[in-house]
Order: structure tokens, then sequence, then C-alpha cells
């Protein structure tokens, strides 16, 4: 007597609830992804040795560009609000001058004692800009601060 083979039942999986799950993952990383604004002034920094890592957070960063101009930033986007108004909010960099420089030194870091001052300079401004603005960061208390350059490494050691 033969045997009655049962018969095979295909399995068919939809596959429309993963699409939607990649569809809301690709649009909640779209979303909540934070572009850098555009900068204002382009700074060609020097090189150095100097391996130091910057910290991530609450830094205040002043900009000498080449023709001699001072900008300054600041990470948070609440406090470039206090100190430059709403419409540099979202700005990386505002221009400033050298005679409010110090007031607005003084106003962010009674704002947010825990700044860190980094000073980003070209590397063919004039040095007479940067020295005026270290006289300015020295004036104000603020004798400890950052130089960015760009790290050179030197292959001939290991």
């Amino acid at each position: 007597m033969p045997r009655i083979k049962k018969r095979r039942i295909n399995v068919r999986l939809d596959m429309t609830p993963m699409v939607d799950v990649a569809f809301l993952l690709l649009t909640f990383f779209m979303l909540t992804t934070q572009f850098s604004p555009p900068e204002e002034v382009k700074i060609e920094v020097p090189s150095s040795h100097s391996d130091f890592k910057l910290p991530s957070s609450d830094i205040m960063t002043i900009y000498i560009n080449k023709q001699g101009n001072i900008y300054m930033g600041v990470d948070q986007q609440n406090l470039m609000a206090r100190l430059f108004g709403e419409k540099a909010k979202f700005k990386k960099e505002v221009q400033v001058n050298l005679t409010n420089l110090g007031d607005l030194l003084i106003q962010a870091r009674i704002a947010n004692p825990g700044l860190r001052t980094v000073v980003k300079g070209d590397e063919d401004a004039d040095y007479g800009a940067v020295e005026d603005v270290m006289n300015i960061l020295q004036k104000t208390m603020i004798t400890k601060f950052a130089m960015i350059t760009n790290l050179i490494i030197d292959k001939t050691k290991k």
C-alpha cells in the first residue's frame, strides 16, 4: 500500500514590514544628524609636532584669518545667541572687534565657567593680530588657552 505524501506548504515571508523598518531607520538618522554650519572664515593652520587632543565640548574658539580679522565662536547654540543675538544662534563664528573682544570673553566665561579657550590662527596671519588677541586674553585673566595646529607625523621616529 503506497503512502500518501503530504502536500508541501510553501512558506511566504512578507517583506513589507522590513522595508518599513528600514525606511523608518533611514528617516530617523537623516532627521537627527547634525550638520556643521558653514564656516564664515577659512583658516589654514600652521603645522606642529604636538599631538595634544582638544576636548569635544565647552570650547570657545577665537579665529584669526589672513587679513587679521578676528572671529569668535562658542560650541553651544544658546550661548552664541546670548552673546551675539538670535541671528547668530546657528553660526559657528561671528566677526568681532578688538575693542569688544574682552567683554565678550568675560560674558562667555561668566555664562559658562568651564569654557576652554582655543585660538585658531591662519599660518599667513600677521603676528601682530595674534599678539593683540593674546594680550586681551591676558587682560581678561584667561592665561590658559590652546593654539590649534596641524599635526606633522615624523616617520623617522618609531
